[in-house]
């Protein structure tokens, strides 16, 4: 058995299910692992070996062995068993996190007090946890049962690592904005919502890889933290609102104006507008104007998915830091100067992703390169095609193929964005000779495929939008959320 000094390993023979095994605890690397020793002394670790590190672990409990069935054979040989608890995190198939409880058997009190006392130690020195939460809970999401997944598979795990919360169960549209307007946050750590992203679930999708809910509960109980660009929607210099997952306008904004009109039938409503708005196949005339995000490191089509850690949001990140001290002391030489560049014509769809926007459906989402942190937006314009081809370019969100090697797509990554539909170019003389001389030798014409209406909607993150003319300027890593982006290959865990 090792001293208690902080630096120091901590190792005993102790016993896990049944089976006499090491275990050693290492300060310098917060690691604890344990694995079969049934000769004398501990021996070394072998393939067979479980860890955890301290970062993972939830909590540590004192086991109370009164009462248990001790088993027999080498249970025996411990006349007064002493034990303790360990919750951890336990990686399972496809990006989710289990809950998972390891119980170690000591032959003496002392010990598993030692155990006890280091490990919990250990626990109070991660400050980034949580220990107070403001939690909304919309009780129509998750097919109706947000309330009783909350109490189910989230609350237990707040309790056991020492949580407290004040749960707010909305009743109206809005409710939770309005109540963060009116109460102070400083007291909390985090805001929880419970009952979906209005998007597919793409916000869960793209930064943890799943949409279970209980690995999103186990990413808050450890603290797990992860910058996130947010992307905020003007009119006339008057913000609208904030998005950081989907802007989509013509075919994404017609599902979601048309799906409201359809609450009564679920889920469902998605997949008939989905239906009824593919076979309209409306185009939108207008223009587009955007400032190309020079700073990033990474590009649409460079088939690099954002991931833990994650280089390009790290470097990019910092070139844009650089790119604006450059910009704010004069600095920046003229022919350095970002020049916005410009696409009219007719549209069927205009999307801009801050993140993947994975979803169930979508393995690898509307653009697979997107960075959750970079300082940008994916800007994707699918010009009129026929009918046949943009089906061709739906299949392929579902699929490993390149959905942007189409002649009528084009995707740009950006850090700001202007749309204006013809409609409005027509009916604001002012903007429309502006229009002319900025724009007029640059856009192209294509052959009529479709059929052209006035004006679409925007979906902003699954609500409807309604101006034709909006300024969208994404915000580098604006807020935090308790995630720590998609793991790469993740192994499931072998302890229990």
């Amino acid at each position: 058995m090792g001293a208690t000094g902080a630096a120091e390993p901590l190792q005993s023979v102790l016993w896990v299910k049944q089976q006499r095994c090491a275990v050693s605890l290492e300060p310098a690397r917060a690691l604890l692992r344990w694995w079969r020793s049934p000769g004398p002394g501990a021996g070394a670790p072998g393939a067979d070996a479980c860890s955890v590190p301290v970062s993972e672990i939830i909590a540590v409990e004192e086991t109370d062995v009164h009462g248990k069935h001790q088993g027999s054979g080498k249970w025996q040989k411990m006349e007064k068993p002493y034990a303790f608890t360990v919750h951890c995190v336990k990686r399972a198939r496809r990006h989710r996190w289990k809950w998972a409880q390891v119980t170690f058997w000591c032959p003496e009190e002392q010990l598993c007090h030692l155990w006890l006392q280091t490990l919990r130690e250990m626990l109070e020195k991660l400050t980034s946890r949580p220990k107070h939460l403001l939690v909304f809970i919309n009780p129509f999401g998750g097919k109706g049962q947000g309330k009783r997944i909350y109490e189910r598979k989230v609350a237990p795990l707040f309790t056991l690592a020492s949580i407290t919360t004040d749960i707010i169960v909305t009743e109206h549209a809005n409710q939770a904005k309005e109540t963060l307007y009116e109460i102070n946050i400083d007291k909390y750590d985090g805001i929880v919502c419970v009952g979906g992203d209005g998007s597919t679930d793409c916000v869960c999708y793209s930064t943890v890889g799943t949409s279970d809910a209980e690995t999103s509960a186990l990413h808050i109980v450890v603290g797990d933290s992860l910058a996130m660009d947010v992307s905020s929607v003007h009119h006339n210099s008057t913000l609208l609102r904030y998005s950081v997952s989907l802007l989509g306008y013509g075919f994404y904004g017609d599902i979601i104006k048309d799906s409201e009109k359809k609450r009564w039938l679920g889920l469902a409503r998605y997949d008939f507008s989905g239906l009824k708005t593919f076979l309209s196949h409306h185009c939108y005339e207008g223009t587009v104007s955007f400032l190309p995000a020079q700073h990033t490191v990474g590009s649409p089509r460079d088939r690099k998915p954002c991931r833990a850690g994650c280089f390009v949001c790290r470097q990019s990140k910092q070139q844009l830091e650089e790119e604006q001290k450059k910009a704010l002391y004069g600095l920046e030489a003229a022919e350095d100067v970002e020049e916005w560049q410009v696409v009219c014509g007719k549209f069927l769809a205009i999307n801009a992703t801050n993140m993947s926007c994975a979803c169930r459906r979508s393995p690898r989402g509307l653009s697979p390169a997107a960075h959750l942190g970079d300082g940008s937006s994916d800007l994707i314009l699918i010009r009129k095609c026929s009918r046949f081809n943009f089906l061709r370019f739906l299949i392929r969100h579902t699929n490993q193929q390149d959905q942007f090697d189409f002649t009528f797509v084009e995707v740009y990554r950006v850090k700001k964005f202007q749309f204006t539909s013809k409609h409005m170019e027509d009916e604001d003389s002012d903007l429309k000779e502006g229009g002319k001389k900025r724009f007029g030798h640059i856009c192209s014409s294509h052959p009529s495929c479709c059929c052209t209406v006035s004006n679409s909607s925007w979906n902003c993150d699954g609500e409807v939008l309604h101006s034709p003319a909006i300024e969208v300027r994404v915000h580098c890593q604006l807020v935090r959320l308790f995630a720590r982006g998609i793991e790469e290959n993740p192994k499931p865990d072998s302890h229990s």
